[in-house]
């Protein structure tokens, strides 16, 4: 059983408009939701959407969503924070897609190819790459969920797979899996692809 768990938690401060950047619109929806419709129209069990900076909003504009919400608390600490709260409401899948919130270009059957990837070999991540760079969302294996609970800091789990030997890479022919909004300019880059 594989999860989708989807990081929503984060202030995003390097995007320079005040309201929260997951609700700047991208090709006529909010920027989270195409992560979360992503995820929804894969081959996952559950969704899990980890919230916390504008929990109420996030969780009022997916009310209604066939997923679980989670709220993250300490969400102030950083990335590794959401990572630790979502896989704690995770612990009996056999892995997790690790999605953001903020990169609105991945699809549904970006996320069934790591999923069948990782059914079809003995990895214990699998990760996507483009021109050699590795980018997201990861499939986490469940052997890997207690070394993730470690982590701290606004860091994800990139230090962790770089330090492994059996993460399974798959390419990606298109630059969708290294593109992310942190700053307006980047929303506006992503407007014009």
């Amino acid at each position: 059983m594989i999860v989708a768990l989807v990081l929503a938690a984060g202030r995003g401060r390097r995007f320079s408009k005040s309201d929260n950047k997951l609700f700047a619109p991208f090709r006529g929806r909010p920027l989270l939701r195409h992560a979360v419709d992503a995820a929804l129209s894969s081959r996952v069990a559950e969704t899990v959407v980890v919230t916390g900076f504008d929990a109420e909003r996030v969780e009022r504009e997916l009310a209604g969503h066939p997923l679980r919400i989670v709220r993250n608390d300490e969400y102030e600490e950083g990335m590794a924070s959401s990572l630790r709260a979502g896989l704690r409401h995770t612990s009996d899948a056999d892995g997790a897609v690790i999605l953001l919130g903020d990169m609105p270009l991945t699809s549904s059957a970006l996320i069934d190819r790591l999923i069948e990837t990782f059914e079809a070999g003995a990895a214990a991540a699998v990760a996507p790459t483009h021109g050699g760079r590795r980018g997201n969302p990861v499939l986490l294996g469940r052997a890997l969920f207690p070394l993730v609970a470690r982590l701290s800091g606004d860091t994800g789990a990139r230090a962790l797979l770089r330090a492994r030997v059996d993460v399974r890479e798959l390419e990606i022919d298109d630059a969708s899996v290294i593109l992310d909004v942190d700053a307006e300019s980047d929303l506006t880059a992503l407007n014009e692809r």
